[in-house]
């Protein structure tokens, strides 16, 4: 590219990264406001613990499907349109929930929810790969996953606030329904699929892939290509059953803090909303410090980083346990943003990890797969969460997700030594 055309393609890529962070947020705000509904709708006896815990468990075994069959069509489709359509269907499924009050009726919603939401990461991981190069993946993809954090935090704070003002727990579903269909209308009008679609060149990819002729073969990859890509690399296996114990970690605060801080802890439900806002906030510096550190440190290795990530997450999540009752909340805000800290960045890497392994021919489809085991992992976070501190109490469920995170550190350790990436592989 010369001079001109890389300052523009610059400023449509950070276009691009700001464009899709907003979009991708709304997400999170149709899928995170069911945990500030929850203690609502425990407290007027519409649902029961258990049940909402199945609903969580199977909501996200279905999430983690569906980001694993769509990563195969995002790889294919135009990613603006895909997305856009999966936050519109999102924000219907939210209203129908907030409408009902027969279990049956919010367990069908809830998880209809979770395969539209699975439309979401598959084809931003797919745009991401074609927008920025390799080498600066881990820092501006890091930047971009903090959606996730403001997404949840957005949810977290609008519910908060229409709690506090006296509204019910329906609201909760009904502005967080109406803030995502705009945000898909914003999606497809702003989100560019690639440069192509801003009248720019495709990233030269020859200092990783090693030729002109290589880059011009990613346009004729087949379905074969895409597969040994992915399933046959030992390193995106590896990160896949790690994931699994990151997201054991990860939803086990993010659905149940508000509810294990109010009984657990004794603290009111909006003031445990804001404290898990602090959780996401803390994870918007750490994801940020995790790719920075992955870049700068580690040479793109971002499974480097995810060992101690994970150590220092299992250490805070046990810290709950240590925490004597009665302590001061500042100090249960500190564990809270302590673990929100730690545990996003193995969240974000992981899909970057997968990105660079499987190079942009088959990045969504590795997004796919890890999201299909990082979400297997909702039938412990949601569901035997509730089991354990239901029969066993809170202490139990908090020591169970730090011996998580440990067992999620042994994995990364196994792929200490791998390439940052997968490029060299092709050339």
């Amino acid at each position: 590219m010369d001079n001109v055309v890389e300052k523009r393609f610059k400023r449509a890529q950070w276009r691009f990264i700001i464009c899709s962070m907003i979009a991708y947020a709304f997400f999170y705000v149709t899928r995170k406001n069911l945990s500030m509904a929850q203690p609502g709708m425990l407290d007027e006896g519409v649902i029961s613990r258990e049940a909402i815990g199945i609903i969580l468990s199977v909501h996200g075994i279905l999430y983690g499907l569906s980001r694993f069959v769509n990563g195969f069509w995002a790889d294919k489709l135009n990613g603006r349109i895909f997305m856009a359509l999966g936050l519109a269907l999102s924000a219907a499924m939210n209203f129908f929930f907030g409408c009902t009050s027969l279990t049956i009726l919010f367990a069908v919603f809830w998880i209809v929810n979770g395969w539209t939401q699975g439309m979401g990461f598959p084809p931003c991981a797919k745009m991401l790969t074609h927008w920025i190069h390799p080498k600066e993946l881990a820092t501006k993809m890091s930047i971009w996953n903090t959606s996730h954090s403001f997404g949840s935090a957005i949810a977290l704070g609008i519910c908060s606030l229409l709690l506090a003002l006296g509204f019910g727990w329906r609201w909760c579903f009904y502005v967080p329904a109406a803030l995502a269909a705009l945000a898909a209308v914003f999606c497809f009008f702003c989100v560019k699929d690639g440069p192509h679609e801003d009248g720019l060149p495709e990233l030269d990819l020859s200092d990783v892939r090693g030729t002109d002729e290589g880059r011009e073969n990613a346009r004729t990859v087949t379905d074969a290509d895409r597969r040994r890509l992915v399933f046959r690399n030992r390193v995106i296996w590896l990160c896949a059953f790690a994931n699994f114990f990151v997201y054991v970690v990860r939803f086990g605060f993010l659905d149940w803090g508000p509810t294990f801080l109010h009984e657990f802890k004794h603290i009111d439900v909006s003031k445990g909303g804001l404290m898990t806002i602090g959780f996401e906030l803390a994870a918007v510096v750490g994801t940020v410090f995790a790719g920075w550190i992955t870049d700068k440190m580690f040479g793109g290795r971002g499974v480097r980083t995810c060992v101690f990530c994970m150590l220092f997450a299992g250490l805070c999540a046990l810290g709950f346990w240590w925490l004597p009752d009665g302590a001061p909340i500042w100090q249960a805000s500190v564990l809270l943003m302590g673990t929100g800290f730690f545990i996003y960045g193995p969240q974000a890497l992981i899909g970057i990890t997968a990105a660079q392994q499987a190079t942009n021919d088959a990045a969504a489809m590795a997004n796919g797969f890890m999201g299909i085991m990082g979400y297997a992992a909702t039938s412990v976070s949601g569901y035997g969460i509730a089991v354990i501190s239901t029969r066993f109490g809170w202490s139990a469920a908090l020591c169970s997700i730090a011996v998580f995170a440990l067992a999620g550190m042994a994995f990364f350790l196994a792929a200490w030594n791998a390439k940052a990436d997968g490029y060299s592989k092709q050339k």
